[in-house]
This record gives C-alpha cells, sequence and structure tokens, in this order.
C-alpha cells in the first residue's frame, strides 16, 4: 500500500515538546530467571501518580540488551509526539528481553541458547515485569492500554506475545521482524526448517472468541538483507489470514534509521 513514511527534522531529538520528559533505570525481581533484571522506563514530563497512564513495552534485538534502543532515542521520539499533542501520553518500559539468569549479551548471538533466552521472555514479562510495572507506576490497565513493540529480534517477540496475549496486548508493532515467527527453509534443506517456527502459518490470525488487534503495524527497509524475507512472509500470512494490518516499507537496512521510523509511526497511533 502507499504510506507516507517521512517524519519532521528533528522528531528524533530534544526539543520544546519533550522537555520534561525522563528515563529512569530500575531493577526488578524475576521469578522466571531466578534474578533481579535492569529495564528503563521513560516516564512523560510532569508524571504524577494523580493520573494514569497507557503502557508501551519496547524490546530490543537479539545483540543487544535494555540499553539498545537508547540509540533510537525513544524518549525524544515519544516526548516530541505527545508534547506536541501527535500522540498520547504514555509510559514507555524497555526491558532486557534475554530472559536468562545471565543476561548479559553472549559471545555467541545467535546460539540456541539466547533464542532460547528470548522466547522465555514472554513467561519473565507476564509473570514478573508487567505485575512490577503495576505496583510501581500510576498505570491504565486492560488492552485498550497496553503495547508491545520491538526490533528485529524484539519485533518477532513482540508478534509472538502479542497473539500469544491478545487479551493483554492491544496494539503490536513489529520494526525489521526476526526469522523464526513462522518455520523457514532455505533452498537444499528439503523439508527440515531452519527456524522450526513459534507458530504456524494458520496461528498468525484472530482466534475465534479472542480479540483482534486493535492496531498492527510491520515495517522493513527496503535495503535489509538481513530479515526482508521473512518480514515479507509475515505480512503474507496476515494477509492471508484476514488480519487486518499496517505494513510498510523505506530507504534503510537493519538499522535504526528504520526503526525510529517504525517507533514514530506506531506511537501516534496506538492508545487512541
Amino acid at each position: 500500500m502507499s504510506f507516507d513514511y517521512t517524519t519532521p527534522q528533528g522528531f528524533d531529538e530534544a526539543s520544546a515538546a519533550s522537555e520534561g520528559w525522563t528515563r529512569e533505570t530500575v531493577s526488578y525481581p524475576s521469578k522466571t530467571t531466578g534474578a533481579d533484571r535492569l529495564c528503563h522506563v521513560i516516564l512523560p514530563a510532569g508524571y504524577t501518580t494523580g493520573k494514569t497512564y497507557p503502557v508501551l513495552y519496547l524490546l530490543h534485538g537479539i545483540g543487544g540488551d535494555h540499553n539498545e534502543w537508547l540509540g533510537g532515542n525513544p524518549l525524544e521520539v515519544v516526548g516530541n509526539l505527545a508534547g506536541s499533542g501527535e500522540a498520547t501520553e504514555m509510559i514507555v518500559v524497555i526491558p532486557n528481553v534475554r530472559a536468562r539468569k545471565d543476561d548479559a549479551v553472549p559471545k555467541e548471538v545467535f546460539g540456541p541458547e539466547n533464542i532460547v533466552a528470548f522466547d522465555n521472555f514472554i513467561n519473565d514479562l507476564r509473570d514478573d515485569l508487567m505485575p512490577f510495572v503495576a505496583a510501581n507506576y500510576s498505570i491504565k490497565t486492560g488492552r485498550e492500554n497496553t503495547a508491545i513493540a520491538g526490533l528485529s529480534m524484539g519485533g518477532r517477540e513482540s508478534l509472538f506475545i502479542g497473539f500469544t496475549m491478545p487479551e493483554t496486548f492491544g496494539y503490536i508493532g513489529a520494526f525489521s521482524p526476526a526469522p523464526g515467527l513462522l518455520p523457514l527453509s532455505f533452498p537444499g534443506m528439503g523439508d527440515r526448517p531452519a527456524f522450526p517456527g513459534q507458530f504456524t502459518e494458520d496461528d498468525l490470525r484472530v482466534k475465534e472468541g479472542k480479540p483482534a488487534p486493535l492496531f498492527l503495524m510491520m515495517c522493513n527497509g527496503e535495503q535489509d538483507e538481513i530479515v526482508k524475507f521473512c518480514t515479507a512472509g509475515y505480512e503474507a500470512a496476515l494477509t492471508k489470514n484476514g488480519v487486518e494490518h499496517l505494513y510498510y516499507t523505506m530507504p534503510g537496512g537493519h538499522d535504526f534509521v528504520v526503526w525510529k521510523n517504525g517507533l514514530y509511526q506506531y506511537a501516534k497511533r496506538i492508545f487512541k
């Protein structure tokens, strides 16, 4: 579809609109991993317990941790949008998606243990992080006030978590989502998939009796040779299964040129 992916000059820079927005790093106890874990929490200007705020959980890629998204200036991107009235004021939580006791970036970034740790994040998120956020911040509850989005492997996990927990997450964003959500084979492998898949193609749909996403968005860079083949496959499955969504491509690679743009386009459309 035709889509205007352009952003205004300075959309990711500090300005009067984002003045007063703050970021704090907090530690929360995780029964899932058996360790305390770190995350960043971005709060709107004038944050007060006298009102409540919707929450966006923003996930990083396979080679990063809770610090990776800081390279995309999420405080400035979201703060500028909300400060100018183009987005709803929200709390943004940026966790470490590598849900294991030693959650440092490993040497074998693409090793199976690292991938398993990412897939385990759904348990840490549901049982540990979200209860911590609810207990310590003044949040709105309900799927209409809860969003998840991520870049690369974080985009894959956002799709997995969003479709697994549709009663919890009303909004799903996947910026250059990584392979592995659906089975994926390569030439010469026969029927054996390189990625067995968290879902089958039939799973990537709105299940009977379950709510549909209030907003689902995917994007990808036109020069991204890392994941664009599988992102297009996810988009085709969503279309085949009749899931309403927004999908666009833009000039860029597997990098923050695309991911910051994705966050901008996503943040201005959620919680409306």
